[in-house]
């Protein structure tokens, strides 16, 4: 949002939003993969934070989570290969993307026993319940 009002206020001073990420456009970002692949939207509750993570194409277990001194750290190995060849079996484009991509989100005061993960359709989900004393560490099982 911060970054969308900063564009509107650009143009209204006279700023062209042409050149805005020009350079990603020819080089490529210089920003990690992670920012890229690891879209999460976070939501902070009354009684929870809320994360929600698109993962697509990634197997279940090839996601590890942890919540350690009040970080939710998300690691992801993810390795992927898709052919397209024509009926005579010309290779016409192949894709491959592979790596490891991880975030980390501070989120203190939770209630590590009762945290949960969902994973459906490629969508992560985590709910981890607030909590007003100081937890311990451990992994996320995801459901």
């Amino acid at each position: 949002m911060a970054n969308e009002v900063t564009r509107r206020n650009n143009v209204d001073w006279g700023m062209d939003p042409f050149f805005d990420n020009l350079e990603d456009h020819f080089f490529g970002s210089m920003a990690p993969e992670v920012q890229k692949n690891l879209k999460t939207d976070i939501q902070d509750t009354d009684k929870a934070y809320i994360a929600v993570v698109d993962l697509p194409g990634v197997n279940k277990q090839d996601i590890q989570m942890n919540y350690e001194d009040g970080v939710l750290n998300i690691n992801v190995n993810k390795s992927n290969f898709v052919d397209h060849e024509d009926k005579q079996g010309n290779l016409l484009l192949s894709e491959r993307s592979y790596g490891t991509m991880s975030r980390s989100f501070r989120l203190p005061n939770v209630d590590q026993a009762h945290i949960s993960a969902e994973y459906n359709n490629g969508v992560l989900k985590i709910t981890l319940p607030k909590t007003t004393e100081v937890q311990g560490n451990g992994n996320i099982e995801i459901q």
